[in-house]
């Protein structure tokens, strides 16, 4: 049956995109106690005008649930999100991972340009003297983002979570979500795979241009040995357009101010985003 009518969610994973959203969805779903769906939703963000009634059909499964909730990266940059969220689940904890913004915007720009949705020219989409208003660039802006929240919200509903933490210490990143969704018992232990690697081999553009026809035909079977053979033949790494130095400083002048109010109200998200900087340029995508 959907969510009950006078049952709101309990949290929402409201953002951001290349942050690791993904990776902490399927480590909190490894405990049968919380219930999330398995897609991103995005209704608070881009299908409310779907109603209620479509938002609370994607919870059929969750009578067992003591927790639901979901993940859509939409609800951070959506200007009217905030309220709407405010509006249907005024109670609801909120979570927030968040990435260095130069590399979650670089590695956003790399998402699409393996889906071939961009062009090489980089300082097109990542340059702030052509491309402030773009995805790219806007979606880094959390301290402007959360604004909205925080004007909703009070600052204990909302957990401020860093990126770089997941490889340091994951456990310790899913304890403070056990602590902020005030769960009693023990959460199951993290995923440890890479729940998304731009550094996979992958079918070339070219061919998954001239496939696109058939793909109706060959999405049921991709899973069989036939076709996973065929693809690992064919598959290769994507050569992606390097981040120069260069434009790496003209976008971390960009957040400066973003970074600093980040910095004053949440030092350790800061900290450990300079502490990942200097240790390795290793990343999870």
């Amino acid at each position: 049956m959907p969510l009950p009518l006078d049952r709101p969610v309990d949290f929402l994973i409201i953002g951001a995109a290349k942050c690791a959203t993904t990776w902490l969805q399927q480590s909190l779903t490894q405990t049968p106690a919380l219930y999330m769906p398995g897609p991103e939703l995005h209704f608070f963000s881009r299908e409310y005008d779907r109603g209620l009634d479509w938002y609370r059909d994607q919870f059929e499964d969750c009578e067992t649930a003591n927790l639901i909730g979901e993940k859509s990266n939409s609800y951070l940059t959506e200007p009217l999100a905030a309220q709407r969220i405010r509006d249907f689940a005024p109670e609801a904890r909120l979570i927030l991972q968040m990435r260095d913004p130069v590399q979650r915007a670089y590695s956003d720009y790399c998402m699409l340009f393996r889906r071939g949705e961009v062009s090489a020219r980089i300082e097109d989409y990542l340059d702030p003297a052509k491309a402030a208003d773009q995805r790219f660039l806007s979606d880094g802006r959390y301290a402007y983002h959360l604004t909205r929240f925080y004007d909703l919200f009070p600052e204990d509903q909302i957990l401020l979570l860093a990126y770089e933490d997941i490889r340091r210490n994951p456990v310790g990143n899913l304890d403070k979500v056990q602590t902020h969704l005030e769960i009693t018992t023990k959460l199951e232990p993290p995923v440890r795979k890479r729940v998304k690697d731009k550094n996979a081999p992958m079918v070339p553009l070219s061919l998954r241009k001239v496939l696109a026809p058939v793909r109706s035909v060959l999405d049921p079977v991709r899973h069989t040995w036939p076709v996973r053979s065929l693809r690992n033949a064919v598959a290769r790494q994507t050569k992606y357009p390097p981040l120069s130095n260069d434009l790496a400083r003209k976008m971390a002048d960009y957040y400066a101010a973003d970074i600093a109010g980040i910095e004053q109200s949440n030092p350790d998200i800061c900290r450990a985003w300079s502490r990942t900087k200097t240790a390795s340029s290793e990343r999870i995508n």
